[in-house]
């Protein structure tokens, strides 16, 4: 099974991980969440923090952070609402995930944007974006009708996005699973990403 079914409550304490899960917590950059705890840490993306499923491709996690240096976000407002920022996460996705394979299309949706007050008192905004891969078997082709004709969906993506300040940083947490994997495990899927809190560093 992908992700532990059982569900908990998003409001819970964070250090208090439901069974099958465990709970990072970075105390110099102030921020924690839970995750699957068949999860394995990936030290190269270049991301603060990621986590992915070994049983699934499909499947990651990763936290990202503005410099403490170079920005001042006093409220996750201060970059739109959660419309604008949504539409602004969807084009930047599809930057993210652009593919110079010949024959490929990416396409993708908002499908959700919302702000929420947490457990912890902060604001946040959960952004939900749908992303889909169409590539085709007769990249060669002569003509682009050919290649049409053969084009097939690659993969359905969900990718689940948290968005917070403290610290005077922009947090940005993002879940990744297949579509269909979403609509299996929707509660716990969003659970956990909602179990995401950012918090104040001491000084």
């Amino acid at each position: 099974m992908l992700i532990p079914t059982l569900p908990f409550s998003a409001s819970a304490k964070i250090e208090e991980a439901p069974p099958g899960y465990r709970v990072h917590r970075d105390k110099l950059d102030g921020y924690a969440f839970h995750y699957p705890q068949s999860w394995t840490p990936v030290s190269t993306s270049g991301n603060d923090i990621f986590y992915r499923n070994p049983y699934d491709v499909n499947e990651c996690l990763f936290v990202n952070l503005s410099s403490p240096s170079s920005s001042k976000y006093k409220s996750v407002r201060s970059i739109g609402t959660p419309d604008v920022v949504a539409e602004k996460a969807r084009r930047q996705y599809l930057r993210e995930m652009m593919s110079t394979r010949l024959g490929v299309k990416r396409e993708s949706d908002v499908v959700s944007s919302a702000d929420r007050t947490g457990s912890d008192g902060n604001e946040y905004y959960d952004l939900q974006v749908r992303m889909k891969s169409y590539a085709s078997r007769a990249q060669l082709a002569v003509t682009q009708a050919e290649i049409d004709a053969a084009t097939e969906l690659e993969w359905d993506r969900r990718l689940i996005t948290v968005l917070g300040s403290a610290n005077n940083r922009l947090y940005e947490f993002r879940l990744q699973t297949a579509n269909a994997t979403y609509e299996a495990n929707k509660e716990p899927l969003l659970a956990m990403a909602r179990s995401f809190a950012c918090f104040t560093v001491d000084a």
